[in-house]
């Protein structure tokens, strides 16, 4: 497939099919087709080969193979060849005796062999009775190639002191002028744009591979009693295996053995580590923070929550909608009235003069006036300026899908953990008992915890980075630790565990305090000293700088938002308060997320997803616009439609404002393309217009393109930090 209207035409053959329901993603190179009983999937390859092309069914992805490499060949060559001819072209000082010769030996390989793909697709599109831009594309450059050799050949313009000779209209009497710079630069323009969208699509893939990368690719089974490292595709339920911390959780599974903190943020965006012990249902691709684990295996293979959360991502990519480009889209019309317009100047020219080198001149004109040159650059180059400006900005626009997307948006729904907060548990707040200094209840709370590396022990850690060393230290799993400070013994944890473990009460005083700010979605944590309880500590993940900015950025923008979260309510409506969002749902698995976006959707409403981690995935791909945050998964990033390299949401509100600028880019290029071309054919009709000024027209079109495309250089964040 070259464009969307291949996509579409394969998408209708399919359809037409008795039971056949079929869906054709351009981007990601893919059919999902439903066949009814009695159709085999040969059936649908045929017809598919019919509507002339090809199809096969999926085979397992071979990373090391770049597709791209004959279509940068060819660029490439195309490249060398094309810029001689170029110079001896418009340059009279380099015109020596039998230059056009030489420049008629470098354009024909461009014509041919660099502008196949276009000439190939052209003719699959005529045998089909359809026109798009690769017909104008293989149109303009036969045209403009063959006059040329007819010039050369038959038309006195082979001789050695012929020099080009530039008139506004066409000349009479005159031997013709070959313009094969023509050919040859609008060939490697379009190529050069097709490459650019070529490695953008070869991306569409790397979202699945980034979710099973995240996966464990070996597990430590117990068998006989002894641990045997076996890979994670041969596990089978009911096995059990042995997780040390550090280590990924192999598959989905239950705790039959061992207590420790498993971080669940990777599934859930859940920042604080969910203590499990025997019984308690654990992850694949999860992270054993704390103790030893025995887990037996409860769901394996295709069954696993990541392995699901993946068919949601493939399901959601599928299920994209197919952006139609505005150039092809016109271009079906417009190349049938051009080939039209240009057989109507040959024979009226024939008819009225009998002149059939006027004839000739005015129907060439014609074509070549239409010739999408700048069609070909108008999304290319804006795209080009906008993206780059985009990455100095810390913003990477994935593709030219995303531009029309963006300017429908009316709904933003926001993650928390890592989005709308910083992801990293800090410190908020210190509640020393009476008579105690909260200085110096932090400090011995972060001297017993630098020996851990439970998240809420670097909270305190990184609050006091001073702080004394441990003479010894212990720590029992999910619960706190125990070490000696400075002569003293110090206990942090839960206050249960202070009470049941060590017969250490917490006042009442603080126990009420600990139930507000548990209840806000707070954590805390009892700091004990020689046996009394001297206060507690809060942690929590905090807002990010900035995010309040750009959630009323947002709402200027005239979108409308939510936040999306795993988190508890109280947490999520504390943070959501702080922000100013008014909309809240906590509680979200990765389903849910992804369910909200669809039934968003089918309101009505053109949604975009915020979000970092593999359980905003799917979602993120489902949604109209997907914007993931940079320091966030792998598999976030590679699902979205804008990368956010900078962990600031003021970012997000930059890439909306510089993709509805980069679309307003491209629709104005567009017009005046078509302006420029348009404009100018009764001209050529007339013979009043000499083709090389038809190609100096398509020039100026193209110069107009690129300088009203670098205007996007000048656009600045709203982030006055960043330039």
């Amino acid at each position: 497939m070259t464009c969307a209207s291949c996509a579409n035409r394969i998408e209708r053959k399919l359809n037409k099919m008795p039971g056949v329901s079929a869906t054709v993603n351009y981007a990601t190179e893919t059919a999902t087709v439903s066949l009814p009983d009695g159709t085999a999937v040969d059936d649908a390859i045929t017809t598919v080969e019919q509507a002339g092309y090809g199809a096969r069914l999926p085979e397992p992805e071979q990373p090391d193979v770049d597709a791209l490499a004959p279509l940068r060949r060819r660029l490439v060559v195309s490249t060398v060849l094309a810029v001689p001819v170029v110079a001896l072209s418009m340059v009279p000082a380099l015109q020596f005796p039998w230059w056009q010769w030489v420049a008629l030996v470098l354009a024909a390989p461009v014509a041919t062999w660099g502008a196949w793909p276009f000439h190939r697709a052209a003719a699959v599109n005529a045998r089909h009775g359809s026109a798009t831009m690769d017909t104008l594309v293989s149109i303009g450059v036969a045209a403009a190639a063959l006059w040329s050799v007819w010039a050369l050949v038959f038309g006195g313009a082979g001789g050695p002191d012929v020099h080009m000779t530039f008139a506004l209209t066409a000349p009479r009497g005159a031997a013709p002028e070959p313009y094969l710079e023509v050919a040859a630069a609008v060939t490697v323009f379009l190529l050069a744009g097709r490459y650019a969208e070529g490695r953008a699509k070869t991306r569409s893939s790397a979202a699945l591979r980034a979710l099973l990368a995240l996966g464990a690719s070996t597990a430590r089974v117990l068998r006989d009693g002894h641990e045997v490292e076996v890979p994670v595709v041969s596990l089978r339920v009911g096995d059990r295996f042995v997780v040390r911390p550090g280590e990924r959780i192999a598959t989905d599974g239950t705790v039959v053995d061992g207590t420790s903190a498993v971080d669940t943020s990777v599934m859930t965006g859940e920042s604080v580590p969910v203590e499990v012990g025997p019984g308690a249902p654990v992850t694949g691709a999860t992270v054993n923070v704390g103790g030893l684990l025995t887990v037996e295996a409860r769901r394996v293979g295709a069954d696993t929550e990541l392995a699901r959360i993946g068919k949601l991502v493939t399901a959601a990519q599928t299920g994209k909608a197919q952006v139609q480009r505005l150039a092809d889209r016109v271009s079906g019309v417009f190349v049938p009235v051009v080939l039209g317009l240009a057989l109507l100047a040959l024979v009226g020219w024939l008819l009225l003069t009998g002149d059939v080198e006027a004839a000739l001149t005015a129907a060439v004109a014609t074509l070549v006036i239409a010739c999408p040159c700048a069609l070909g650059l108008a999304t290319p180059t804006a795209l080009l300026v906008g993206t780059g400006r985009g990455s100095q900005l810390g913003i990477l626009i994935r593709g030219p899908q995303v531009l029309e997307a963006t300017r429908r948006i009316d709904t933003v729904l926001l993650d928390k953990t890592g989005t709308v907060t910083t992801g990293t548990m800090r410190v908020t707040a210190v509640l020393p008992a009476d008579g105690e200094d909260a200085d110096a209840v932090l400090r011995a709370g972060a001297a017993a915890e630098s020996g851990s590396e439970h998240p809420i022990a670097r909270a305190l850690v990184a609050a006091v980075p001073d702080a004394p060393r441990p003479e010894s230290f212990a720590s029992t799993a999910g619960l706190g630790v125990q070490a000696v400070v400075e002569g003293a013994l110090v206990l942090v944890g839960r206050p249960a565990w202070l009470r049941d473990a060590w017969a250490v009460s917490v006042p009442e005083a603080l126990t009420a305090a600990a139930e507000e700010a548990e209840a806000a979605g707070r954590t805390t944590v009892a700091v004990a000293r020689d046996g009394r309880v001297r206060g507690l500590v809060v942690v929590a993940d905090t807002v990010a700088p900035g995010a309040a900015d750009a959630v009323t950025r947002l709402h200027d923008l005239g979108l409308e938002t939510m936040l999306l979260t795993g988190d508890a309510e109280g947490g999520a409506r504390s943070v959501a308060d702080q922000v100013g969002i008014a909309r809240v749902t906590a509680g979200v698995r990765p389903e849910d997320k992804y369910r909200i976006v669809t039934e968003l959707q089918a309101a009505g409403r053109t949604v975009a997803m915020v979000g970092d981690g593999v359980n905003d995935a799917a979602a993120l791909a489902a949604a109209d616009l997907g914007i993931a945050m940079g320091t966030g998964t792998d598999a976030a990033v590679e699902a979205a439609d804008i990368t956010l390299v900078r962990a600031d949401l003021r970012a997000a509100v930059d890439a909306v404002r510089l993709s509805r600028r980069t679309l307003c880019t491209v629709r104005t290029n567009l017009f005046w393309a078509f302006a420029y071309n348009v404009a100018a054919i009764p001209l050529a009709m007339a013979g009043l217009l000499n083709p090389v000024i038809a190609g100096a027209a398509m020039a100026l079109s193209s110069v107009f393109v690129v300088t009203n495309s670098l205007r996007l250089r000048r656009f600045r964040s709203v982030d006055a930090s960043t330039r």
